[in-house]
């Protein structure tokens, strides 16, 4: 196979093969390119963070290369075997279950181990849930970072957000849905609530949506109605003159809302304790006064 660069897909008869990097969808199955096709049928192997998720590729294209997992649980035992196979001289795809290996997926290791050693690696580019958030956010300009997902906790979170906070480029990071809450009002105290954002779900998909807004008004709206789904924010840079977080206090959640998610969460079966855990995560409201019943809602006795 060759494409329009005049590269060889199978490399038969070299001393070393190489190691192709193919992004695949990111929801819409019709992204994937033309070359990335190519290249997924004419590799003698390909490896796979799920090799279940892959082979809906392989379904919809008619491809049938030999698939291996290669992912964060197996990869110190996978990756001698995979750099094997390229020091053989065969060629190698790599692929995870959406987007490009690398970016907030696997692969890092065996790409710098086989750069490392000389060895050709190829990028196949195409869908990037960084990218498509980025132009759909409407705020995002020439000039923009990527931050991947957070720390869950700690100094090293408290740091990385205000860096983002002082930063003049916009920031683009991905977050869990049970995490966007509580992202959202970190931001907010690190950045202020009139910094431009937005937040995008579903990217491709269905149900895609991309909520744009102040950083004060997207807390509030994802504190009535949590985000589902995979999620990427835009936060825009900071610019001469912007205001801190000084004097400008995030819109609280009221106390009475937010215990109606409670009651909401536990009619649907979760532990009452469980889902005023998980609303103080997103409020920042007290776990206790969220476990209490409201008492204005209590039948007079």
């Amino acid at each position: 196979m060759a494409d329009g660069s005049g590269e060889s897909a199978h490399t038969a008869g070299a001393a070393r093969g190489t190691l192709f990097v193919v992004a695949t969808p990111i929801g819409n199955m019709g992204d994937i390119t033309l070359r990335a096709i190519d290249v997924l049928r004419t590799v003698p192997l390909v490896a796979a963070e799920d090799t279940r998720m892959t082979r809906r590729i392989w379904a919809r294209h008619g491809i049938d290369t030999p698939l291996v997992s290669y992912h964060a649980r197996n990869s110190a035992r996978r990756e001698p075997e995979l750099l094997e196979h390229l020091a053989s001289g065969r060629d190698l795809a790599l692929v995870t279950d959406a987007g490009t290996p690398l970016v907030s997926d696997p692969g890092e290791g065996i790409v710098a181990s086989w750069a490392a050693t000389g060895g050709r690696v190829v990028p196949i580019p195409g869908p990037s849930a960084v990218l498509a958030a980025l132009v759909a956010s409407g705020i995002a300009g020439p000039r923009w970072a990527f931050e991947g997902f957070l720390p869950r906790s700690g100094r090293e979170r408290r740091e990385r957000i205000e860096r983002i906070a002082a930063d003049e480029r916009a920031t683009v990071l991905f977050e869990a849905p049970g995490r966007v809450v509580a992202t959202l009002r970190d931001l907010v105290a690190a950045c202020g609530d009139q910094r431009p954002a937005a937040v995008c779900r579903e990217l491709t998909k269905i149900h895609e949506d991309v909520r744009r807004g102040t950083l004060g008004e997207l807390f509030v709206r994802a504190s009535g109605d949590p985000p589902r789904g995979e999620v990427a924010l835009v936060v825009a840079g900071r610019r001469a003159g912007d205001p801190g977080p000084a004097g400008h206090a995030v819109e609280v959640v009221p106390l009475a809302r937010a215990r109606e998610r409670v009651e909401h969460l536990a009619r649907d079966g979760m532990a009452r304790s469980a889902a005023a855990r998980l609303v103080a995560q997103e409020t920042g409201l007290p776990r206790r006064e969220l476990f209490r019943p409201d008492p204005e809602r209590q039948p007079a006795r």
